[in-house]
């Protein structure tokens, strides 16, 4: 009888042992993910880190900012994993300076541009303000570094109106900052990303005109795993996510379009 007391004992301190081996396995396996995304995409980035977080036991740990200041950072030696650029272009100059996997680049999103102001009466559903005085200031993200202030400048050359407003525009560092311009009325309208005033193809306040894309070249906004996210897993994992169902839906809420080949 004491024997096997002991033996019950001994069988149930093992089993306590063998969960703690298996949590401690899985809190090891769990890994943190270092994920740089262009300022526009933030917001729908955020919940398609959660949803991923939910279904695996990783953590996404989201920096934004403007794909051009992401590139000379990851040049630099920043510890991103994964790259989700507002352009296509910044990928493949990636690639090609080896410091990302060609073969991973996807096309997550294509962006949609917007001429918007937080004045709910200011903008009539086109571009008609442009050609009226009664707007001081007109806020644009640098083209230089950002994709969305780019397709602006193309916009703007197409309706022939880059000449009579330059004098106005206020130039954001990213298109997160000139969204703020406008909020803050610092400019009474702004070109921005569709995605940042809008969800399910309703402006969330403000009045604004969804530029038509033949107005501009297309934003494919591309996503590629870097060098330093080749051995991890969860990096892996959550590039993968990004063209699942879930992820696809976010992205169409959030109002950006999706890759036939998604």
């Amino acid at each position: 009888m004491f024997v096997r007391k002991q033996l019950l004992k001994l069988k149930t301190w093992m089993q306590f042992f063998c969960i703690l081996f298996f949590l401690s396995s899985s809190v090891a396996r769990a890994e943190v993910v270092h994920v740089a995304v262009a300022s526009n995409f933030i917001l729908p980035a955020q919940e398609i880190a959660r949803a991923f977080e939910s279904e695996t036991s990783n953590q996404i740990k989201l920096s934004n900012g403007s794909s051009g200041k992401f590139y000379a950072q990851i040049k630099q030696g920043a510890p991103f994993q994964v790259f989700l650029s507002a352009d296509s272009q910044t990928p493949e100059r990636l690639s090609r300076e080896g410091v990302a996997l060609p073969s991973t680049q996807i096309t997550y999103a294509i962006g949609k541009l917007v001429l918007w102001s937080a004045n709910g009466e200011m903008i009539t559903n086109d571009a008609s303000i442009l050609d009226k005085n009664i707007f001081k200031k007109i806020a644009i993200a640098n083209p230089e570094l950002a994709p969305y202030g780019k397709a602006a400048i193309e916009t703007l050359n197409q309706l022939g109106q880059y000449n009579q407003i330059q004098s106005k525009i206020v130039w954001g560092e990213n298109i997160a900052q000139t969204h703020q311009f406008v909020l803050t009325g610092n400019a009474q309208l702004g070109f921005v990303s569709a995605s940042q005033v809008m969800r399910e193809g309703k402006f969330i306040e403000g009045s604004g005109w969804v530029v038509p894309e033949s107005l501009y070249q297309p934003i494919l906004q591309d996503a590629i795993l870097l060098t330093r996210g080749k051995n991890s897993s969860a990096a892996i994992a959550f590039l993968k996510y990004l063209e699942s169902t879930q992820s696809q839906s976010i992205i169409q809420k959030f109002g950006y379009g999706i890759s036939k080949k998604m």
